[in-house]
């Protein structure tokens, strides 16, 4: 809470979640939240309904009091699956909306906007990071006409939650809160440059995109320590002035392309 500063944010609004949780209804939010609830973490028994304490109907709130408080992003898929994680982290309704806010509104500015803009531009900025340091694995991607947000995009909307072990998950999360986004691409570098041998095997699109899905699991993958040592050391140097300029150059590409 402290290093993402959630807490101060909550600190110096007191009352204010309660009162977005009694404001005026919008029905096309709560029906767009209420459709995704059954599909979130459906195999955790603390989502059920029978649950008691039911996290599904916490997360129901956490998620339209955020629409509420952000209605330029309102709601999209993929918030369902950060919010849930935060509420079974943390088990408290108001931290999630906070924790929630400094990730959606601080730390991944446009991941979750209706046009998903920073989302579409850092899955971009991935592939311009991989034709540079693993350029075997871009031509392979140019070869079969692979586009980068068909392998990754779940990846980065749901910052690897339901994506790689919890344990793991937790560990990059913390570095998500304290450095900030460039922790993603250094876990997707790390992923994709261990398994490379592997990806280069794959001989069409479908084949592709299913290696992608098998570098997520494994052993590689729930030795989170291990993990999590190899993130900072195999993409190599990753500044985030790199990052900064590669986005602003794929931003104006994407929205070029209208």
């Amino acid at each position: 809470m402290g290093v993402s500063g959630a807490q101060a944010r909550m600190d110096q609004n007191p009352g204010y979640y309660h009162r977005l949780l009694q404001g005026e209804c919008c029905g096309r939010l709560e029906e767009a939240i209420r459709t995704d609830m059954n599909r979130t973490f459906p195999d955790n028994v603390k989502f059920r309904k029978s649950a008691d304490p039911c996290l599904q109907k916490i997360l129901y709130n956490v998620l339209v009091a955020y629409g509420r408080h952000n209605q330029g992003v309102g709601y999209c898929q993929g918030m369902n699956f950060i919010a849930g994680y935060l509420v079974l982290i943390t088990k408290s309704e108001e931290k999630s909306f906070w924790l929630l806010d400094a990730l959606v509104g601080r730390i991944l500015p446009d991941y979750y906007s209706p046009a998903m803009l920073g989302l579409k531009t850092d899955q971009e900025v991935l592939g311009e990071l991989v034709r540079t340091k693993l350029p075997a694995v871009a031509a392979l991607m140019d070869r079969h006409g692979v586009l980068w947000t068909l392998v990754v995009s779940r990846w980065f909307i749901c910052l690897f939650v339901d994506v790689l072990p919890v344990e793991t998950v937790l560990r990059i999360w913390d570095c998500l809160f304290s450095e900030g986004s460039k922790i993603l691409f250094r876990v997707a570098l790390t992923l994709i440059k261990h398994h490379q041998a592997f990806i280069l095997e794959a001989s069409s699109v479908v084949d592709t995109c299913e290696r992608f899905k098998e570098i997520t699991r494994g052993s590689f993958v729930t030795e989170c320590h291990t993990f999590m040592q190899k993130i900072f050391s195999e993409p190599g140097s990753l500044s985030m002035a790199t990052i900064t300029r590669l986005r602003e150059s794929c931003r104006a590409r994407l929205l070029a392309q209208g």
